[in-house]
């Protein structure tokens, strides 16, 4: 079964086509399929928006192209899939794709596991548009490309990166907040990224030959938008973001936390209404804010006797550490401690100082081998640590891919 798999971030459509012969049995998750072809369309709405095949990591061919919005992006994927340009990974047309499969942020409580499209499907997607702005539109336009360039032809899955968070329990998912206001309103901790650090907990019990059922996971999914999780048995129960992706760690352009008396602080200092702040926070702050140049670790890494620079990547890393602290807490210790996204994967100097002072626990990181690890699986502490560190390059679309060949 080939797989077409979409993933839209807020500037951003990345693809693959997975090809899935098999899926694991119920409970037995851990069979991945493997990538015949995978790229992106980068830069989206910007002068400088391209589209790019990748191998692995690694870009092996680029070219500008001019997207004004996801929409465009996916027909111009529908266009170059069909007219035969990925023949060479055996995809000859459109008729050789069997499934979609969609990553969408936001599923509220409306979804429990991934489900084929329909209208009803897309209006609740809609729903949650307001309290996910940055990626449930860019999803929408996507689906609705495709629903348009393909009618029925080739069936479409939705696959949320908040189901996998459902199992947080209520005393870390709810807010201090009246009842009658949480239930009126559906607030409560979501948490987001759930495909990659679901993925990232299954490649771990698969590495390293253990059962995930049995396993306490602290899972760092550090890129753009970052997010940690506190994984039990295989099960999320806890993670830094919350009713929105804003809340949390640091990132690359949101404040994550912050005294929420600070929004109304600039709302009266700086004359913004609450659209504004949102935009403040959720596009102007973070590394970008921070330094003043850039969100970048590799930029910021490479500028670091700017003090500015190096402010900010303490202040991430400072930030992730605190969190997994918290969450040594709340798992009474873990196994393993595993990095994942861009940041989490090609960036050592964020990981060391991550890492620094955590040899309290028992997670000591082996310098040597932090240096030599960019984006590969390995691990990364000391022989013999009580508390494994390790690299584990996330591959959201293999999980979306495994879940669609499921259903």
């Amino acid at each position: 079964m080939d797989i077409l798999t979409l993933n839209a971030g807020s500037n951003s459509l990345k693809f693959s086509v997975i090809s899935v012969h098999s899926f694991a049995a119920a409970g037995e998750e851990t069979v991945f399929g493997e990538t015949r072809i995978s790229g992106a369309y980068d830069n989206i709405a910007k002068e400088n928006s391209s589209f790019s095949l990748l191998d692995g990591k690694q870009v092996r061919h680029k070219e500008s192209e001019e997207v004004r919005d996801h929409g465009q992006a996916a027909e111009l994927l529908l266009n170059w899939l069909e007219e035969g340009n990925a023949a060479g990974a055996g995809i000859s047309n459109l008729g050789d794709i069997d499934r979609i499969g969609h990553r969408v942020v936001h599923g509220g409580d409306f979804f429990e596991g991934p489900v084929p499209i329909d209208d009803d499907v897309v209006s609740r997607i809609e729903q949650l548009e307001d309290i996910a702005p940055l990626h449930n539109a860019s999803a929408l336009k996507v689906i609705r490309a495709m629903q348009a360039g393909i009618s029925s032809k080739i069936p479409g899955y939705a696959v949320f990166d908040t189901v996998f968070h459902r199992t947080i329990p209520d005393e870390a998912a709810l807010y201090p907040l009246p009842p009658d206001l949480v239930r009126r309103h559906k607030i409560r901790r979501y948490g987001f990224h759930g495909i990659s650090h679901r993925y990232m907990a299954i490649r771990y019990a698969q590495i390293t030959g253990r059962r995930l059922s049995e396993l306490r996971l602290i899972t760092l999914h550090l890129e753009g938008g970052s997010s940690a999780a506190a994984i039990c048995n295989g099960r999320s129960v806890d993670t830094s973001m919350g009713f929105t992706p804003l809340e949390g760690l640091m990132m690359g352009t949101r404040s994550g936390d912050i005294d929420p008396a600070i929004v109304t602080y600039l709302m009266r200092k700086e004359k913004m209404d609450a659209s504004e702040v949102e935009e403040f926070l959720n596009k102007k702050c973070g590394l970008a804010g921070v330094s003043g140049f850039s969100a970048d670790t590799r930029e910021l890494r490479d500028r670091i006797s700017d003090p500015a620079a190096a402010l900010a990547l303490d202040m991430f890393s400072y930030r992730v550490r605190k969190y997994i602290g918290a969450y040594l807490a709340v798992l009474g210790g873990a196994d393993a401690i595993i990095f994942g996204g861009g940041i989490g994967e090609n960036t050592q100097i964020v990981r060391e100082k991550i890492c620094k002072g955590l040899e309290w626990c028992g997670a000591s990181l082996d310098l040597e081998k932090n240096a030599a690890t960019v984006d590969r699986e390995d691990v990364i502490s000391m022989p013999g640590a009580a508390i494994s560190i390790w690299v584990i390059p996330t591959r959201e679309d293999l999980m979306i891919a495994r879940d669609v060949a499921a259903l």
